[in-house]
């Protein structure tokens, strides 16, 4: 069986939601507005297959196509609304996906409470035999890992720096790809490591509180 291919006509929903990003087709129709927010910590990329919008980042409008595609950044307020008498599909992706995913403004400038969103909103189910506060216990075990390790990875980071120096200073590049290398190690483990708090936290944060379950 080969790996899945999802259809923009018909597989309107969330597509893969991690840690590391969420995508989906968003289906839009006429006259349809969605209100204006920032994300702390995401990247959002948006492209039109169908119909057309108008979107209005950092108080700047343009309007898009298919095909055409735009990019809020990290803190730029964003909306969009759609144009014409068709209904408008996109792809969006949120990179990365960290809840609460989306943040709210009151007029005067200030923040609004940060909103959880339940699982169902991103068509995540939730292994609902896992408790709270057997969740809180992973979270805090998973940050106590990190705290653990973070030492050792600022000492290999510091170590392989300056042994990339000196092999570049006598021009052993076999030693300073190694050196390279040796680095790129640590830090992609310490990532995974940050990853895996992430996804606890986003099973965790959405049931905290009122328990919703969805």
């Amino acid at each position: 069986m080969g790996f899945p291919v999802y259809d923009f006509r018909t597989d309107i929903r969330n597509i893969l939601v991690t840690p590391q990003i969420r995508s989906r087709f968003l289906r839009m129709e006429p006259g349809q507005s969605a209100q204006g927010h920032t994300h702390d910590l995401g990247h959002e990329i948006f492209l039109i297959l169908s119909g057309r919008c108008e979107f209005t980042i950092d108080g700047e409008s343009e309007e898009l196509g298919p095909g055409q595609m735009c990019i809020a950044l990290v803190d730029q307020m964003h909306s969009v609304r759609v144009l014409g008498d068709e209904p408008m599909i996109m792809y969006l992706s949120v990179t990365p996906h960290i809840q609460p995913t989306h943040t709210f403004w009151n007029e005067g400038g200030t923040k609004k409470p940060p909103r959880f969103a339940p699982h169902s909103a991103y068509d995540v189910e939730i292994d609902a035999d896992t408790s709270v506060d057997a969740l809180l216990d992973q979270h805090v075990q998973a940050a106590g890992g990190i705290a653990a390790n973070a030492q050792s990875f600022a000492q290999v980071q510091a170590q392989q720096a300056q042994a990339y120096r000196d092999a570049m200073g006598r021009g052993d590049l076999s030693a300073a790809s190694a050196a390279r290398a040796a680095m790129w190690d640590t830090l992609s483990a310490l990532h995974t490591e940050l990853f895996a708090l992430d996804g606890t936290w986003n099973e965790l944060a959405p049931r905290m509180v009122d328990g919703n379950p969805t």
